[in-house]
């Protein structure tokens, strides 16, 4: 495991805009990556955890849009959540057992071991009125237990004195940067490593069993509409064993499970193995017990199964086991793929019609779960190699692994019922999800403004949503739903705009025409950004006066309104400007450029002489004087009865995510929006009054994130006075916001303080208190936590444009992971006197390069674009 190197981290300069405009021509020869064939094998691990920190581990396996199940801590699988919604703490059940694998072994002496291939049950788990109720409880389990991982690649260590094979769990999903139907692959992949710890052969045996559970989703919903529509459990589900070209095992499917419910669809557990494989369709009727031991005797005889007949029942169990011998000392792998396949998603809030059907995008790629496993199964191999590297060069990087742990293991959320991928190839995402469902829908733009790991890795991804945004959910005049409709002829249902998020939109617009230089996106699109920036000026809107102060009513992620200039949304509206500015000068409209580059600089002296306190900057609370001053569409009425006399306000607070419009900037490449040393000193009051260094003697009216001994930065304080009834969160803590603020310090070279943070909030989800792979806020998985990938762009300086073909990195040594959303590799970095030199390799995709810069040193520029492919680098020497 790579220690942290902080040393080797030095910002030089933040503002974002390259000051050096006379570039050294030079050529450059593209060469070929050297590849270690070897190493592409061995699964990187970033962080381990030990027996003591295991209990919440749950780490999900599956594709974008595809739901997952989670390998937990002990080695067990839980979360089923592959049939289109949440489903927290969900083990389909038959009786007392739910999946899980086992373990045979046998020694030349004949002496005979079976384990379920688990580590201990948490004593916490030990007691309820009939006894422990945790899935399969009852099955002796190995004594020693502990976990790996770097995402998406979880490793469970498990070994036992009366065991002579140790097993690993190796168990993964394809995810490759720049190609999202690869990552959209809707399948856990499960290897069973055995050691022989012996000096003599021993045969082994694992064995796979789970509950043909089709119709069951664990929400618990027995609703039924039209009959159809919603199925209320399995009925008349069947298991039957195949033998495809490159695998065998069990596929799942159901007669009886309505074919339009989103419930319905199939399963399949399969195996690589060619040989000595056995299984068994239906176990024996359930009795009092006698059904998993009619199994476990089976199984422990010889580590090999025998059929039992089917019973008619609706979910029944299957098993499938594969028989292996071990040489002395000697490891072999067993390995399974659990692939599913359920086409019927649904809409939002379904209204119980046929037109509430969305689908998904991984069923338009596959019949079925069979089909899904037999086309894998070829390309695995590669599709390994490929995630082996991107982790690999991701963990490598010469930064600290608790800003690589943030970021990476965030990307999870990805592959989770927050986000889904519709038959369309259209990206969306709940805020978060619930325990039975997503939580707070419609891709919420005041939400999904904060996160940066979906265009910095799924670049295709990330345009499919201001594709919807833009073309979609803005309408005629220039009014943004932000929370969209679906099917897309509802889009524009909701019929409210969030300041913050249409502004943040519109950063996010030029963002992503940066990154991928899609001028005729651009040009699709720039009407409704232009309208969606004109409407800010509207009769009775959030700058109706046009002076490039938002005053008005500002309805925001703190789902309430603000009244009168506030940093949060001002900061928002002033880096729209200047991105709309730069897209418009581009385009040619140079006369409504030159308006949005008025209002900027208007409006960033307003509030550096008004609202900076000389610490932070402040909220001036200026309800209207009628309530005809605000336009309908902007008053949501959330929280505020009376908007001449508002609550919920954040008035003189030091708010932690107040800068939050600079963050987006300094990732855009938009530079200060602010004055700089305004913005440092802001910084350092949110460290000085929002950090607290323990929670024992703090007070929260709301939720909490954050408790006991653990370290955070509070939502908001106040240093000064405090509004009677502030907006509802502030006394809460949560890590999307906490993250916004500690990049902000990364940028502006407050290293201790921003890592700091950092790890006060990886120290929270440590897998014995929470689970690494779900950072909360309203629902599991939040999206806005994935604006820690920002830490890895703050840190290498890293900013490309597809529009200029230009790519930046911070003047520093060292080697450094970069995407665009498109290609991604490596950059190495290495001074020598007055120069340094640069090796850039594109590991995937492909990358046009013009200009490279080194923030604060120097650049070049290349005698013509070049056209960098997957597995070739370029090597050059900038001089200072």
């Amino acid at each position: 495991m790579r220690k942290s190197r902080l040393i080797l981290i030095v910002i030089v300069g933040c503002n974002l805009l390259p000051a050096i405009t006379v570039s050294a021509q030079v050529k450059a020869t593209i060469e070929k990556v050297q590849t270690d064939t070897d190493a592409a094998k061995d699964r990187p691990i970033l962080k381990g955890y030990d027996r003591d920190h295991l209990a919440r581990i749950a780490l999900p396996l599956g594709g974008i849009g595809t739901g997952t199940v989670s390998l937990g801590g002990r080695g067990d699988l839980r979360n089923w959540e592959i049939m289109n919604r949440a489903a927290k703490g969900f083990v389909p059940l038959r009786g007392s057992s739910g999946p899980f694998f086992a373990l045979f072994t046998k020694t030349v002496d004949g002496r005979t071991v079976t384990k379920a291939i688990e580590g201990p049950i948490e004593l916490s788990d030990y007691e309820e009125s009939h006894g422990s109720t945790v899935p399969n409880h009852g099955l002796p389990r190995f004594r020693a237990c502990s976990f790996a991982a770097a995402y998406p690649f979880g490793q469970v260590m498990l070994s036992d004195p009366d065991v002579p094979v140790d097993v690993r769990i190796e168990a993964f999903n394809p995810l490759i940067p720049g190609d999202p139907e690869a990552s959209g692959i809707p399948v856990a992949v499960l290897r069973y490593v055995l050691r022989n710890k012996t000096n003599k052969v021993v045969t082994a045996s694992v064995c796979g069993s789970m509950p043909n559970f089709i119709g069951i989703d664990g929400s618990g919903n027995t609703k039924d509409w039209k009959g159809d529509l919603v199925a209320v459990g399995g009925k008349a589900n069947r298991n039957r064993f195949r033998e495809g070209s490159n695998i065998q095992g069990i596929f799942m499917d159901s007669e009886g499970v309505a074919p339009k419910a989103e419930q319905w669809g199939t399963i399949a557990l399969t195996t690589t193995a060619e040989t000595d494989v056995s299984y068994r369709t239906a176990w024996m009727p359930q009795g009092w017990g006698s059904s998993l031991l009619d199994f476990w005797d089976d199984f422990s005889e010889d580590g090999r199964l025998r059929e039992r007949e089917a019973t008619g029942e609706d979910t029944p169990m299957a098993s499938l086991a594969v028989e292996v011998e071990l040489p002395p000392k000697g490891t072999k792998e067993v390995a399974f793929l659990l692939t599913w396949h359920f086409p019927n998603r649904q809409t939002w809030t379904p209204k119980g019609n046929e037109q509430d059907r969305i689908g998904n995008f991984y069923t338009t790629q596959y019949r079925d779960a069979w089909d899904v496993a037999e086309k894998l199964l070829p390309r695995l191999a590669k599709l390994e190699e490929e995630t082996v590297r991107f982790v690999r060069t991701f963990c490598q990087s010469d930064l600290p692994d608790v800003v690589k742990e943030a970021a990476l293991f965030n990307v999870s959320t990805l592959r989770t019922q927050t986000c889904f991928h519709t038959e369309d190839g259209r990206f969306y995402g709940w805020e978060g999800s619930s325990n039975t469902r997503g939580c707070c829908h419609g891709s919420c733009t005041h939400v999904w403004n904060y996160e940066q790991a979906t265009a910095f890795l799924f670049g295709k991804l990330a345009m499919s949503m201001r594709e919807v945004e833009f073309a979609h959910a803005t309408d005629n005049d220039g009014l943004m739903s932000f929370r969209v409709g679906l099917p897309l002829e509802r889009a524009q249902s909701f019929g409210k705009a969030a300041a913050d998020g249409q502004m943040g939109c519109i950063m996010k617009m030029y963002r992503d025409w940066q990154l991928s230089g899609d001028d005729r996106m651009l040009r699709t699109l720039w009407p409704h950004v232009k309208r969606a920036l004109e409407f800010c000026w509207i009769e009775g809107g959030w700058d109706a006066d046009r002076d490039g102060v938002m005053e008005g009513c500002q309805h925001n992620t703190m789902d309430v309104e603000y009244y009168g200039p506030n940093p949060q949304m001002g900061v928002w509206y002033l880096g729209a400007l200047r991105a709309a500015e730069q897209m418009a000068r581009y385009l040619g409209e140079d006369d409504f450029a030159a308006t949005c580059r008025r209002l900027y600089e208007q409006g960033r002296q307003w509030m550096d002489k008004n609202l900076f306190n000389g610490e932070y900057y402040e909220h001036q609370v200026r309800p209207p004087k009628d309530r005809s001053d605000i336009a309908p569409s902007l008053l949501i009425g959330m929280g505020a009865k009376d908007p001449m006399e508002p609550d919920y306000q954040l008035g003189s607070g030091c708010l932690v995510d107040q800068l939050v419009g600079q963050f987006m900037a300094h990732v855009c490449g938009l530079g200060y929006l602010l004055e700089p040393d305004h913005v440092r000193k802001t910084l350092q009051a949110i460290m000085k009054y929002n950090l607290r260094e323990g929670l024992y003697g703090h007070f929260n009216c709301m939720r909490s994130f954050a408790l006991g001994d653990e370290s955070a930065l509070l939502m908001a304080s106040y240093p000064k006075d405090r509004p009677k009834n502030p907006f509802p969160y502030f006394t809460e803590v949560m890590t999307g916001f906490e993250y916004t603020a500690a990049i902000g310090m990364l940028y502006e070279g407050q290293l201790e303080q921003g890592f700091k943070c950092i790890e006060n909030i990886r120290d929270r989800y440590d897998g014995r208190k929470r689970s690494p792979f779900d950072e909360a806020e309203c629902g599991h998985h939040y999206a806005r936590a994935m604006a820690s990938w920002a830490a890895v762009l703050a840190l290498t300086g890293f900013h490309y444009s597809g529009v200029e073909k230009s790519m930046t990195f911070a003047a520093q040594d060292g080697t450094f992971f970069w995407s665009n959303g498109y290609a991604w590799g490596s950059c190495s970095l290495k001074r020598e006197n007055n120069n340094v030199r640069v090796e850039l390799a594109v590991l995937h995709g492909k990358l046009n390069l013009l200009r490279f810069i080194l923030r604060g040193f120097g650049d070049v520029q290349f005698d013509k674009t070049l056209l960098i492919k997957a597995g070739e680098k370029i090597a050059f020497t900038i001089s200072r």
